[in-house]
């Protein structure tokens, strides 16, 4: 084997003096971003903000190497999404429309559960309650550099789309004017109202300030680089963002069971994504992390990108030994990964101890790589631990909630006192009288 496609991840036990040294060492991944790349988005979006479409074409032909004289060469209409679809081999066609109806299958089950108004009357007939609308506007960013992901649009359009957005407006970098027509088949397939072929930080600056073609939108989701992260981060309070997402992530948590080729598989199937991606293995089975190693070795040379996978697990890989698998659970609880796989053959027994993860895989037949194209659920996760405290992409990213209170005149008489008495002990005169009018007004 070729000595610059050697994979060795970092092998560690739970028993050694300086484990916790080593793991948080391995672990430490910094979410900030580059002084140059700060300054050079902070730019870009002034500039947009200012010229509108005049920066957006000057950034297109220097950055996507592609010369255009109209933004609205960049829109991609409904016949080019459905030209894109059309043009497929039959197999692709099937699997969007398969991969496709179970997203939408998922989060119209996801809506029924979470996403309804809803409304309950007290004994004094004041009516409280929550509407549950959808955003009217929301873009969707699609990655298309060093890969096209027609999967993101999906996993980003059809929730929005169940929510009940009125409009989806979908950007995606076309490096120079190359388009991917399986991307913009998903767009077609997945009901995207308007596709405009632009990318990065100027993509992020149109969707969130408008120009005279590109639309406003209330919120931007969907990953990208890090200028596109940087901006959206950026633009955060003109409008909504999903969240910043780090390097992709998968964790493996087996008891020796699963096969060592198809564990092996499952680690390179994130490390494959870029050289920052991590992968980590738990087992209490040190034999069985040797094996996987070996499965490492053989494997590697066979895939197409391999050097990005070599580079991903010598500098963020690790298979660790724990002392059981109680402890991988509470270990991986600690670590909060984006992708989660229960490599046993009895899942249930290890579910119910974990508590932190963006998706949990169950069982050795659940490849990650389900989750991320046909499953259903959605592949926008929380990263970099941030699962302690976020959740997957889904219908209520693309919905907000507003109170309602409706207060009867039997209803004004317990509140209003109640009220009185707590405005005016804030020193809040005017909210007092406010209240204490309407208990004046009854008879």
């Amino acid at each position: 084997m070729n000595a610059a496609l050697l994979a060795r991840p970092l092998r560690l036990d739970t028993t050694q003096p300086d484990f916790e040294a080593r793991l948080a060492q391995r672990l430490h991944w910094s979410a900030d971003t580059d002084a140059a790349i700060e300054a050079r988005v902070t730019e870009i979006l002034a500039d947009v903000r200012a010229r509108g479409d005049a920066a957006l074409l000057e950034y297109t032909s220097r950055f996507d190497q592609w010369p255009v004289t109209r933004v609205a060469e960049l829109e991609l209409g409904p016949d080019v999404l459905q030209g894109a679809y059309e043009s497929l081999p039959a197999a692709q066609r099937e699997a969007l429309q398969q991969a496709a109806a179970r997203i939408r299958r998922y989060h119209e089950a996801q809506l029924q559960a979470c996403g309804r108004s809803w409304e309950i009357v007290d004994e004094d007939g004041s009516r409280l309650g929550q509407k549950v609308t959808a955003l009217d506007r929301v873009g969707i960013y699609v990655p298309g550099g060093k890969a096209a992901y027609p999967s993101s649009v999906l996993m980003n359009a059809i929730p929005a789309h169940v929510a009940g957005v009125a409009e989806i407006i979908m950007v995606v970098p076309t490096p120079r004017g190359e388009r991917n027509q399986l991307v913009l088949a998903a767009a077609h397939v997945a009901g995207v109202s308007r596709a405009f072929a632009i990318g990065g930080a100027q993509a992020v600056a149109a969707l969130a300030y408008g120009t005279a073609t590109i639309p406003k939108v209330d919120k931007i989701t969907g990953p990208g680089n890090a200028y596109v992260a940087a901006a959206k981060r950026r633009v955060f309070g003109t409008v909504g963002i999903d969240m910043i997402a780090g390097p992709s992530e998968i964790l493996v948590l087996a008891d020796g069971s699963t096969p060592p080729d198809w564990v092996a598989m499952d680690l390179f199937s994130q490390a494959e994504h870029d050289e920052l991606a991590q992968s980590i293995l738990l087992s209490p089975d040190g034999a069985y992390l040797d094996a996987v190693q070996q499965a490492i070795d053989r494997l590697l040379p066979t895939l197409p990108r391999a050097s990005i996978i070599a580079a991903s697990l010598n500098g963020r890989g690790m298979l660790i030994r724990t002392r059981s698998m109680e402890e991988a659970c509470a270990l991986s609880n600690r670590i909060a990964p984006e992708h989660l796989e229960i490599a046993s053959q009895t899942p249930a027994r290890w579910e119910p101890l974990l508590r932190h993860a963006g998706a949990i895989f169950l069982g050795a037949y659940t490849s990650e790589s389900l989750g991320d194209y046909c499953a259903g659920p959605n592949h926008v996760l929380p990263t970099s631990g941030t699962a302690r405290f976020s959740s997957p992409l889904g219908v209520y990213d693309f919905q907000k909630r507003s109170s309602l209170i409706e207060v009867s005149a039997a209803g004004a008489r317990v509140l209003g006192q109640v009220a009185s008495v707590l405005a005016h002990g804030e020193g809040l005169q005017a909210h007092a009288r406010a209240a204490e009018l309407r208990l004046e007004g009854q008879a």
